[in-house]
């Protein structure tokens, strides 16, 4: 679904296809613990928590079609995680048919204390650059970030309409 897509070139897009991955193997975490109890989650579980915030809810729907499975194994999942306390689930005010779903302190502890990627190897990558490089290397990332959130509301909009 391209959204926004003029004037930019197949290249640009290969180039992001083609280094995100090398960021990611060098600085991805392999193990999840809960710094507070020591439970450990599964890279599975952790995902699911990646994709939810505190305060903007996603429904079930929407985050099983993102990860690419059904509802009924994303709700077992998320009970898994509603259980341990990490996810909240609720009915939309309008839609009572949604499940609205946000993190809960417990979740967002985890988010906060996880990330895709490792602290201590993001920061050994970032040292290899000079400040300059490292400033436009961060601006770059800034922009991303900000266009996949414009893309995301694009898209909800989109499903809602």
């Amino acid at each position: 679904m391209a959204l926004c897509s003029s004037h930019v070139s197949r290249s640009d897009a290969d180039s992001v296809l083609d280094h995100y991955p090398r960021i990611y193997f060098a600085c991805h975490t392999r193990h999840v613990r809960d710094p507070k109890t020591g439970e450990v989650l599964s890279a599975h579980q952790v995902s699911i928590l990646d994709h939810l915030s505190l305060t903007d809810p996603t429904s079930l729907s929407e985050l099983a079609a993102h990860m690419g499975v059904t509802a009924s194994t994303m709700s077992l999942a998320v009970d898994r995680l509603e259980s341990e306390g990490y996810v909240r689930r609720a009915r939309d005010r309008v839609d009572k048919r949604r499940v609205r779903l946000t993190l809960t302190a417990k979740g967002q502890r985890i988010r906060e204390a996880h990330s895709v990627l490792d602290r201590e190897k993001v920061t050994s990558m970032l040292g290899r650059l000079s400040d300059t490089e490292r400033r436009s290397a961060l601006r770059g990332l800034e922009l991303l970030a900000r266009a996949a959130n414009q893309h995301i509301d694009a898209i909800r909009t989109l499903e809602q309409a």
